[in-house]
């Protein structure tokens, strides 16, 4: 059930209580080891009303860590794809079954800290945004230093999605980002993997809507440690900024 609104559509207030208006959406794949922390950090945010968690075919034993989980708290929804498809095609599911005023985008593996969602949902609880993205590249928060190169990347990608978007962000890539949920609701997402972020930034640009950016803490993994993304997805990311800004065919 959504949190109580005004007429405004913002999560109301009960005496100054914080009252949980989060969906959040976490999709899967093969984090056996770090997914039951990752649960149990986010359902101890205060702001959480809901908890989807999209299982994307992991061969690892992941649903057999998380079937427990959802016994100890109702607000916990797990969905499971049957074959692995990617991020983006685990966002396309999660998305389409929160039911909370906001929505926010949690990796499995807690490179980004749930403690921060205030920050993400502060501009949308002010009535000042539509859609916050966080930032690994402004402000004094905590970040593990790792790839140089991946740095680049970012920062090339970034710059190459705000000249086609006309937009100025400063860390595109980043994997929070926080949307009202009849926002996040209307736009087809059609990349499966890693591409769902420049493909969302093209599509959140066209909507018009009011954006804004929050800087935010990142404790990054190295390869050996699970990290996914690799150069592969930067080749993709760049057809996503070219494909999603400049043929979009009418998507939404």
């Amino acid at each position: 059930m959504s949190s109580p609104q005004t007429s405004t559509g913002k999560p109301s207030e009960r005496s100054g209580a914080i009252v949980p208006c989060l969906a959040v959406v976490i999709p899967v794949y093969n984090e056996a080891a770090t997914i039951a922390e990752v649960v149990r950090t986010v359902l101890a945010q205060p702001l959480v009303q809901e908890l989807i968690v999209v299982d994307d075919g992991s061969q690892d034993g992941t649903w057999n860590v998380l079937q427990p989980l959802q016994a100890f708290d109702a607000r916990i929804r797990l969905l499971r794809h049957d074959l692995n498809q990617g991020k983006g095609a685990a966002l396309r599911t999660g998305f389409a079954q929160a039911t909370a005023p906001i929505v926010v985008v949690q990796d499995a593996d807690l490179e980004y800290d749930p403690q921060e969602y205030p920050l993400l949902a502060a501009p949308i609880l002010a009535g000042k945004a539509d859609v916050v993205f966080g930032s690994r590249f402004i402000g004094s928060s905590a970040h593990r230093v790792l790839y140089f190169w991946h740095s680049v990347g970012n920062r090339v990608l970034t710059t190459l999605s705000n000249m086609a978007t006309n937009l100025n962000l400063t860390d595109m890539e980043a994997g929070y980002k926080a949307f009202r949920r009849e926002i996040i609701q209307k736009i087809r997402i059609e990349e499966n993997r890693f591409g769902f972020e420049p493909e969302i930034t093209a599509k959140i640009s066209r909507l018009k809507v009011r954006i804004y950016e929050v800087a935010i803490s990142y404790h990054g993994r190295t390869y050996a440690e699970g990290k996914k993304a690799g150069w592969r997805d930067g080749i993709s990311a760049l057809r996503c900024i070219l494909r999603y800004n400049f043929f979009p065919r009418g998507q939404s």
